[in-house]
C-alpha cells in the first residue's frame, strides 16, 4: 500500500509529514522504555524481516496482489513504540533506495502503514490477551485477529486522507468500498504471516516477545531440546540468555526470502495500485524522485539477469535495513542508559 507521489496534494502531504514526524519523535521516547541490550538488535532484525517479507506479494484476487504491512508484527514482537520506528525505517529505505513509495508521500505512508496499523493492532491485541486464557495459543490467536483488522483500518485511513487531499475528483464512497474490500483479503495474508512468525518466536523464546510479557499461564519454553511450561516470569530460565540464535535464524530467513523467494512473488498490482487504476485516481501519479537509483524497482542496475538482479537488490536491502535499524535502535537504547528519564 505504498502511496506514490502525486496521489495526495502538497498541503495535505505536508500535514501528514508533520503528523508522522511527531509520531516518530514520540515513539523514540517511548522506545527507550522498550529497548534493552537484547531487544535493540532484535528490533533491527524485525525491520529487516519486514522489508524482506514486503517483497513477497501474494495473489488475493483476479489481477490483484498484496503484501505484509508489518505494523502488527512489529508491535507484538518488540513493542508499539519501537514498532512504529521499525516501519518508519523500512519505508525510508524503500523510498530512498528502491523508489518504492513517494518521498513527498513519506509522511502519508508512515502514518497509514506505520502509525495506524500499530495503534489499531496493538490496542486490539492487548484487549484480546486480557480476556483470552493466558496461554501461548492465545498470543498467536490474538496476533492473527489484530493483524487482520489492522490492514483494512489502514486502507480506511488512506481513504480518509485521500478524501481531504486527493488530486483527482473521484467518488470517495466507491474508493472506500473498494479499498476496504480488497484489503480485508490482504489482511488474511497479513494475519497468517504475523501469526506464524509470532508463534515461532513464542515457541522457542517467549521472553523475547514483547506482547507475551507478563503471561503467567503455560507458555512453552524449549530447554535442552524439550518443551516445558514457563509457569511464571521468574521461572523462565533463559530470560537473561542471549538471543543470538534467534537473531541468526531471523537474518538467514530474511536473506533467503528477499534474495531467492522474492523472485516468485506475484507480479500483479497490489491493492492500492489496482483500486487506483480501476477508479482512475492514478492519473496524477508522478515519477519517483529516486527513479534513477541503481536499486530502483528492486533490481540492480546493469545486471541483466532478472533473478540475479532481484536477488542482489533484496539482499542489499535486507543488509542496509538491518544495519540502519540496528544502529538506530542501539543509539536509542544507549541514550536510555546514559540519560535516565525523570518522573
Amino acid at each position: 500500500m505504498h502511496v506514490p507521489d502525486g496521489f495526495i496534494n502538497a498541503p495535505v502531504s505536508a500535514v501528514a509529514g508533520v503528523v508522522a514526524a511527531g509520531a516518530v519523535a514520540v515513539s523514540l521516547r517511548g522506545a527507550r522504555r522498550e529497548l534493552d541490550e537484547r531487544t535493540a538488535p532484535l528490533a533491527g532484525l524485525v525491520a529487516a524481516f519486514i522489508f524482506a517479507v514486503q517483497m513477497l506479494n501474494f495473489p488475493v484476487a483476479a489481477g490483484t496482489s498484496g503484501h505484509l504491512l508489518g505494523g502488527a508484527l512489529a508491535a507484538i514482537l518488540v513493542g508499539p513504540w519501537t514498532g512504529v520506528l521499525c516501519i518508519a525505517v523500512v519505508l525510508l529505505m524503500q523510498g530512498i533506495l528502491f523508489a518504492d513509495g513517494g518521498l513527498t508521500a513519506l509522511g502519508v505512508n508512515i502514518t497509514v502503514m506505520g502509525v495506524v496499523t500499530v495503534v489499531v493492532s496493538y490496542a486490539l491485541f492487548r484487549g484480546l490477551v486480557l480476556v483470552l486464557p493466558r496461554t501461548r495459543r492465545s498470543v498467536t490467536v490474538a496476533s492473527f485477529i489484530a493483524a487482520l483488522v489492522s490492514v483494512p483500518a489502514s486502507a480506511a485511513a488512506f481513504t480518509l486522507i485521500y478524501a481531504i487531499g486527493g488530486t483527482t475528483d473521484v467518488p470517495i464512497g466507491k474508493v472506500l468500498t473498494a479499498m476496504v474490500g480488497v484489503h480485508v483479503l490482504i489482511g488474511i495474508g497479513e494475519a497468517v504471516i504475523t501469526m506464524l512468525t509470532v508463534g515461532a518466536v513464542v515457541a522457542v523464546r517467549p521472553d523475547l516477545v514483547y506482547g507475551a510479557r507478563g503471561l503467567t499461564a503455560p507458555l512453552k519454553l524449549r530447554v535442552d531440546g524439550e518443551l516445558v511450561d514457563a509457569e511464571t516470569p521468574a521461572a523462565v530460565p533463559v530470560a537473561a540468555g542471549s538471543p543470538k540464535k534467534v537473531w541468526i535464524g531471523g537474518v538467514v530467513t530474511a536473506l533467503v526470502l528477499a534474495g531467492f523467494v522474492s523472485f516468485y512473488a506475484s507480479a500483479s498490482p497490489d491493492g492500492l495500485e489496482k483500486v487506483a487504476a480501476d477508479k482512475g485516481f492514478d492519473a496524477k501519479v508522478e515519477e519517483h524522485a529516486a527513479a534513477g537509483s541503481p536499486l530502483a524497482d528492486y533490481g540492480v542496475k546493469d545486471v541483466d539477469n532478472a533473478r540475479l538482479s532481484g536477488g542482489l537488490a533484496g539482499t542489499i536491502g535486507v543488509g542496509v535495513t538491518l544495519a540502519v535499524g540496528t544502529g538506530a535502535f542501539w543509539v536509542v537504547r544507549r541514550r536510555r542508559t546514559a540519560v535516565p528519564e525523570t518522573v
